[in-house]
This record gives C-alpha cells, structure tokens and sequence, in this order.
C-alpha cells in the first residue's frame, strides 16, 4: 500500500500528543486490523457526537477537542487515527442537496444556506478493497432518536442529516462493508482524494463573510440544539 494512505497532514495531525494519548489508552494497534478499524470507526461515530463545528477545515486535534463533529471534520479525525495505527485510508470528496438537513436546519438558517454543500467520507483499505465509512457521522443514540419521533414507514428518507433508501433498516454497525447514512442526497461526485487539506484546497465551500459569521456564531448553534433534542428523544440524560 501506497505510503501516501499513511502520511501525516497539517490537517491530518496524527503526530499531537493528544491524539497519540487517546490511541495509546485505547490499545487500538493490539487489535487485529479488523477489531482496530471497528473500535476506532466506534469510538469517532458514538463517542465523537454528531453536532456542527465551526469550521469544515479544523485540524483532527482540534475536532477531537471538539468532541463533536459533522461528515468533513470526523472524515478528518477518523483519518488520522486510522493512520496513527497503521491503517491506510483516503478520503472521497462530493456535493449533497441541503434540502436532507431540513430538521437540523430550520428557519432562516434553511432559507440562507447554499443549495450544495461539501461532503466527504473516509474509504478504509481493508481485505483488498476499499470500503466507505460514511456511517461514522451520525452517532447512534442521534439515529435512535430520529427513528423514534419520525416513526418511519420502509422507503426512502430525507430529512434530520440522514439521507438513506430506508431509515427503518439502518444499521451503521462495522461488518466490513460499506456504511453510509447521507449519500443518498448526492448531487456530484469529485472522486477520491489523498487527504482533506487536498480536498478543501480544492472544494472549499464558499459564501460570503456575513453568512460565514451568523453562521458560526448563531447558525450552528441552533443546529446543535436541534441535534441534542432529538438525541434527547432516545437518552433523556445526554444533552451537550
């Protein structure tokens, strides 16, 4: 395997000492590589809660510091504990319709943001093919609790950052397959990247600086807001 699915980033900073303590406490490089790849995929998807963050471009330490983040800044962060432990990954860039944040948007906040948004997933190396893990963006007690107000009938579902054929079988549970929770909004595909800093060089999203900062300072906000109460529909003690 190419060196590149392996290298460090400025984005991609594996090399900080906190994300060098968080892999050594959690004894991923003792697992075989398929445990290694679900107990990190776990850890940035359930314990890496699904919220908005202020900046697509944040560092894996930053987000990590975080403690929360959305599809492009856990792409970055799973990344760069995959290949802190030795695990090749790249990542696959693309556009989606906003219109499957309805729910976690709302308001104005809907009505100001942009048609497309950019969107990207990390693709893991694994038993010589390359498997998406797109799933990791949505933590479960968030899935459980939109799957718990919507009561939803089989069929396609687009609503809440979830954007899936059929929300009534989603299980975003490691098997060694491909795992996605919003591809089904797609609008352009930009293939596949080495890493993120490439990637945003490139596919930065861009608006102006007044919807920049009501968006980082009052629109992610209230999205979070929306997030926790609908996780709060399954774990009535989590809020953050």
């Amino acid at each position: 395997m190419e060196s590149k699915y392996l290298k460090k980033t400025p984005m991609v900073n594996y090399d900080a000492e906190p994300i060098k303590d968080l892999i050594d406490s959690r004894g991923w490089k003792d697992l075989d590589t398929f445990s290694r790849i679900g107990a990190i995929y776990d850890y940035v998807r359930n314990e890496i809660l699904f919220g908005y963050n202020r900046s697509d471009t944040l560092t894996a330490e930053e987000v990590l510091a975080d403690g929360y983040g959305q599809c492009n800044t856990k792409a970055t962060l799973l990344m760069a504990l995959f290949r802190g432990c030795g695990i090749p990954c790249r990542l696959h860039g693309s556009e989606v319709s906003k219109c499957f944040q309805k729910g976690a948007t709302s308001g104005i906040i809907s009505i100001l943001a942009p048609k497309t948004i950019a969107h990207t997933w990390v693709e893991v190396f694994y038993d010589g093919k390359w498997i998406a893990l797109e799933g990791v963006i949505t933590d479960d007690a968030y899935v459980q609790g939109v799957k718990k107000k919507e009561n939803p009938e089989k069929g396609p579902f687009q609503k809440y950052a979830i954007s899936v054929p059929d929300l009534t079988t989603l299980d975003l549970t490691w098997r060694g397959q491909d795992l996605f929770v919003q591809n089904a909004s797609m609008v352009k595909d930009f293939g596949t990247f080495d890493d993120p800093d490439t990637f945003f060089t490139l596919h930065k999203q861009t608006w102006s600086k007044i919807k920049d900062f009501a968006y980082v300072h009052y629109g992610r906000k209230v999205m979070n807001r929306n997030v926790a109460r609908m996780r709060k529909n399954h774990t009535p003690q989590l809020l953050y």
